[in-house]
């Protein structure tokens, strides 16, 4: 059996909803078992105001789990007064850090084979006085990842980002032959480990309209990109581009590649939100530990009002449990 710990985001957010109409939904599964890594009292708060019948049940790592309801592991004491649907707060901020510390080290100890993190408030963490621009460089921090990678995954398409958290203005300066190449070579790893798949097929995104038309639109494409793409051929990869962006993912959603390396964020993740808006999972790759994610941010604008789909969730911790079983079957 594998377990998947669920760390439970913002509190404020629709976090413990989806947690909630995760498990409802997945009450017959014996092959994967979720666990919570965050706050009893809040998910039963959340039972009670949205009418959502659940039985949450603490849980000690380690301990066998129980036959039935939610097992929880309580790691935050919140009053319940300071949590207000939608409105975060620092008690908020420390306690979704603290989840997703405690999600690390229970990895890392083996107790759960993976972790699939529900949304937080990037300011809130900020402002609890962890400086982060979000998840994916704190996990990395926290399990000392000399590289890491974001991707975004989906039945019929799949992203990686060579900028992520970059403002769009930098961009360009920010894209060298190195870090194109790296971002190529850790996107052909991760599809071969951890998705299984044999000869994976990669295409790489242009930065500039047309791919830059003959450096008339930008020399990005000639200079960096182009020569990023020779240099993972020589190592064996099958990859080709520098692709026009407004055609690459079509042909990628279509089955012609199996995932498509992007220049920056929006890039990659406007194509891939229109396909996969309720179903997409977000993932970390190189990372010593397996992290999924749901690929929404907390909707506090619906938080507390029973609108939250699972959807996201569902599959993040599905694919939490395909990928460690596919590493472990690398490993032997």
């Amino acid at each position: 059996m594998t377990i998947i710990g669920i760390t439970m985001g913002c509190p404020a957010g629709i976090g413990p909803e989806i947690i909630l109409r995760y498990f409802a939904g997945n009450e017959d599964s014996t092959n994967i078992r979720a666990v919570v890594l965050g706050d009893r009292k809040v998910l039963e708060k959340c039972s009670a105001d949205l009418q959502l019948p659940a039985q949450c049940v603490s849980w000690t790592p380690g301990s066998p789990l129980p036959a039935s309801g939610i097992p929880v592991v309580q790691l935050s004491a919140l009053e319940l007064e300071d949590i207000e649907w939608g409105h975060p707060n620092k008690a908020t901020g420390i306690a979704m850090a603290h989840y997703i510390e405690s999600g690390v080290k229970l990895a890392q100890q083996g107790h759960i084979q993976g972790i699939a993190t529900c949304p937080i408030s990037k300011s809130s963490l900020n402002d609890a006085g962890y400086h982060f621009p979000g998840h994916t460089e704190m996990l990395a921090t926290l399990t000392k990842a000399p590289s890491f990678a974001m991707m975004m995954a989906g039945s019929k398409l799949r992203v990686t980002l060579v900028t992520i958290h970059c403002p769009l203005r930098d961009v360009a300066n920010s894209l060298t032959k190195e870090a194109v190449y790296s971002m190529i070579r850790t996107t052909h790893q991760a599809l071969g480990i951890d998705f299984a798949i044999n000869e994976p097929k990669i295409a790489v995104a242009g930065l500039n309209p047309h791919g830059g038309e003959n450096r008339l639109f930008g020399s990005e494409e000639e200079q960096v990109i182009g020569p990023a793409i020779e240099l993972a051929r020589t190592k064996k990869i099958n990859v080709s581009g520098p692709y026009p962006p407004d055609t690459v993912f079509f042909k990628a959603a279509s089955g012609d590649f199996d995932a498509v390396v992007c220049m920056y964020h929006d890039q990659g993740l406007i194509p891939f939100k229109l396909l996969h808006f309720e179903d997409g999972v977000n993932i970390t790759l190189g990372l010593p530990i397996v992290r999924t994610s749901v690929d929404h941010g907390t909707a506090y604008d619906i938080a507390g009002k029973g609108l939250a789909s699972h959807r996201s969730l569902d599959e993040a911790v599905k694919l939490a449990a395909v990928i460690s079983r596919n590493r472990a079957s690398h490993s032997r």
